[in-house]
C-alpha cells in the first residue's frame, strides 16, 4: 500500500492481510542546491513548474525563496509557460529530469537535462548535467558567460588579423610566401588562445 501524509510518502507492508510495518519516504534538497539557488535568484527570475501536486511545496519548496511555483502541470502546460515567457521577450533556461519535460526543454532557449547517468540519452536538451552536480548551476552559468566573452574576443582578434593582412597585401608589401606562413599561424594563435582561456576559467570555476 502507498500512503501519503504531510511528512512524506509511506509504503506499508502487509503479510496475510496484517500490517507488519512501513517505510517512510521523504524528499530532500540536494546538498548545496539551496545555497546555489540563493545565488542565482539575485540575478535571474526563477520559477518552479512541476507536474507533481503541491504536497512537495510543504516538504521542500517552502525552504527555497522562489516566489513563482506552479503544480499539477501537464507537459503541454509547461511548454505553454515557456512560450509565454518568450512572448514577453524573456530568455528562458529550462531544467528538467524526465520525458514529460521534453517539449519545454526543446522550446526553451537553453535546455538542461538532469540525469544520474550522463551517458544516458536525453532528448531535446543542450546540456546534460549529472544530478549530483546540480548544485554547480551558478558556476556553470558563470563559466558559460566567460566562455562567450572569450569567443567574441577570438572573433575580434581574427578580424584584426585579416584587416592588417589585407592592408599589407593591398599595398604590395607582403609577399605570397610570408602570407602563406602567417595565415595558419594566425589561425593557430586564435585556437590556442580560446582553448587555453576556456581551460583556465574551467579550472578556476570548478576546481
Amino acid at each position: 500500500k502507498n500512503l501519503t501524509s504531510k511528512s512524506g510518502s509511506k509504503v506499508a507492508i502487509e503479510i496475510n492481510n496484517q500490517l507488519v510495518g512501513f517505510y517512510s519516504l521523504t524528499s530532500q534538497i540536494r546538498n548545496g542546491l539551496k545555497e546555489d539557488l540563493s545565488t542565482l535568484e539575485k540575478t535571474y527570475n526563477l520559477s518552479i513548474i512541476s507536474g507533481d501536486n503541491d504536497r512537495e511545496d510543504q516538504l521542500i519548496f517552502n525552504q527555497l525563496n522562489i516566489p513563482n511555483r506552479y503544480y499539477n502541470l501537464s507537459p503541454t502546460d509547461k511548454l505553454e509557460y515557456i512560450e509565454n515567457l518568450q512572448f514577453n521577450n524573456q530568455k528562458v533556461l529550462m531544467i528538467g529530469d524526465g520525458l514529460n519535460d521534453a517539449g519545454a526543454l526543446t522550446q526553451s532557449d537553453i535546455g538542461i537535462a538532469v540525469s544520474d547517468d550522463v551517458n544516458y540519452f536525453v532528448p531535446a536538451c543542450d546540456i546534460i548535467i549529472k544530478a549530483s552536480n546540480l548544485s554547480n548551476l551558478s558556476k556553470l552559468l558563470n563559466y558559460s558567460k566567460k566562455s562567450m566573452k572569450i569567443i567574441w574576443i577570438g572573433f575580434i582578434l581574427s578580424f584584426a588579423y585579416n584587416i592588417v593582412g589585407l592592408s599589407f597585401a593591398v599595398s604590395g608589401s607582403l609577399s605570397p610566401i610570408i602570407a602563406a606562413i602567417l595565415m595558419p599561424v594566425s589561425s593557430i594563435t586564435i585556437v590556442a588562445f580560446t582553448s587555453l582561456s576556456t581551460r583556465y576559467y574551467y579550472l578556476k570555476n570548478f576546481d
